[in-house]
């Protein structure tokens, strides 16, 4: 008799929802405020962007240093190897 709507995605809130948020929204901060609260939001986004991707090259370069000294330190090994190998072969 009685039919319940299960909306397609659950967790999200719909049109009805985001009107009484955007409506509480203008009654907090004022229309005035909203373009600077928006605009100052934005800026933080993009600094806290910003932020993230010179840690992350940060990162990169840590573990591309780490890289290079554990390249230099097999190419020595098989420097040494080599010697020996030769020194081995010229004292026969």
């Amino acid at each position: 008799m009685f039919e319940t709507i299960t909306p397609l995605f659950p967790g999200l809130p719909g049109g009805p929802e985001l009107l009484v948020v955007l409506l509480i929204v203008v009654l907090l901060f004022g229309a005035n405020k909203i373009p600077k609260l928006a605009r100052s939001s934005g800026q933080a986004i993009g600094e806290f962007q910003r932020g993230r991707e010179e840690i992350e090259d940060e990162l990169q370069d840590m573990k591309g240093d780490d890289e290079d000294e554990d390249d230099a330190t097999i190419e020595s090994s098989a420097d040494s190897v080599e010697t020996e190998s030769a020194s081995t072969e010229s004292s026969n």
